[in-house]
């Protein structure tokens, strides 16, 4: 069984780690990396440690390359990149991708599956959600604290393909996993939460911690959960009644001093980010859906203007 893990950052670091893990004893499974820079250096010189709630892991894959073209034919993928490198990735991914090769994109944004299916005609490929708290601490070193370190994926809307495969897989892994004949639910709440925290996070140079202590920013985040909330109301995604203000709360849950990822990045004036993944994609589906989102568009617009594209 041939598993690839494209992108070995905090995610798929996590999950491929997870997997590499069972090549001690099972010798049917090669498992390939694809990661860059001094990371991969040290991952192909030490193996790929993981730190986590439950202890220290050392995995060493089959394989780690820099190269999509290098890897096998697929029975598995773990898409773990940025949004804004997904399409490239995907591009060079294709080739290795059989009718039977499973994607499982663990990526935020409620549009991925559609952007990998502009791309990979072929193959299954599964909605997922992941909810984890991890970072890269150093090249060769992820470290997770926090966060359910659980996948929740469903049925590719394209076909009944069988997931126990999959689900045994995670199994022997000690990946937690939760599958839904409906998970796009789960990837709309998730969806509610980052997308308006990070752009706010981001345009107003605020921690999360801040931005619920300000009457004016908390009002901007809870107009932009409106307004997804009706794009996912026209989508027909069935959305809880109390969504709003129930994933508002859960800001709480993190420390104070928290900035979001998408800030980060909006931060490093010569590192891309993925404003079209929290904000393009959210205007773009209100146009198409018939429903006006004034607040996100002016964040937005904010957001480009303070770091335009290059």
């Amino acid at each position: 069984m041939n598993i690839a893990v494209i992108g070995i950052g905090g995610v798929g670091g996590y999950f491929g780690g997870r997997l590499s893990l069972l090549l001690k004893a099972d010798h049917n499974i090669h498992i390939h990396f694809i990661a860059r820079g001094e990371h991969l250096k040290e991952i192909r010189k030490n193996g790929l440690l993981l730190d986590t709630d439950e202890g220290e892991f050392l995995g060493r894959p089959t394989s780690a390359t820099d190269d999509i073209s290098a890897l096998p034919d697929l029975d598995l993928c773990l898409v773990c990149v940025k949004s804004y490198d997904l399409e490239d990735a995907m591009i060079k991914l294709r080739g290795k991708v059989s009718d039977k090769t499973v994607i499982l994109p663990l990526l935020n944004g409620v549009d991925i599956y559609e952007r990998i299916r502009s791309v990979i005609k072929n193959g299954i490929v599964f909605p997922s959600a992941v909810y984890i708290g991890t970072y890269i601490e150093r090249p060769g070193k992820v470290t997770q604290r926090g966060g359910a370190c659980k996948i929740l994926f469903g049925n590719d809307p394209l076909n009944d393909y069988d997931n126990s495969v999959l689900c045994n897989l995670f199994d022997s892994a000690g990946i937690k996993y939760e599958w839904s004949g409906n998970p796009y639910t789960a990837i709309w709440t998730k969806f509610v939460f980052i997308a308006p925290f990070g752009l706010v996070c981001a345009r107003y140079n605020k921690t999360i911690g801040e931005v619920m202590k300000s009457e004016e920013l908390s009002g901007i985040v809870k107009n932009i959960m409106h307004e997804i909330y009706a794009i996912a109301a026209r989508k027909n995604i069935s959305l809880p009644a109390d969504v709003v203000e129930k994933t508002y709360v859960s800001g709480r849950s993190f420390p104070s001093d928290t900035k979001t990822s998408f800030q980060r990045d909006v931060e490093n004036m010569n590192k891309p980010d993925e404003r079209d993944l929290f904000g393009g994609s959210l205007i773009r589906m209100g146009k198409d859906m018939g429903v006006a989102t004034p607040v996100s568009e002016a964040v937005y617009n904010d957001i480009c203007r303070m770091k335009p594209l290059k």
